[in-house]
């Protein structure tokens, strides 16, 4: 299984952080390893207008079969809502 989303507005030391405290253990800067699973870690700057730009990073997620696809779905989300970020 494999699955790729993009966040806007964090970083990819705050994203390892996330992934750690969903389980996994660092491997190295960008790579994140868990029990059946892993998730590579990339940043872009991304232009949102004339004068603007955010860091989007990009996490890679895979899974074995064993791992089970509701675990699976279950991981990508619970990273989603500690990624969220809310605007204000």
């Amino acid at each position: 299984m494999r699955r790729e989303k993009e966040f806007r507005g964090i970083s990819v030391r705050l994203a390892r952080n996330y992934l750690e405290t969903l389980g996994g253990t660092a491997v190295d800067d960008e790579t994140v390893e868990g029990d059946g699973w892993r998730a590579e870690l990339s940043a872009e700057k991304v232009e949102i207008g004339p004068s603007l730009e955010l860091t989007e990073v990009t996490v890679a997620f895979e899974a074995e079969a064993s791992f089970g696809e509701d675990a699976f779905e279950e991981l990508v989300a619970d990273f989603s809502r500690k990624a969220m970020r809310a605007g204000g």
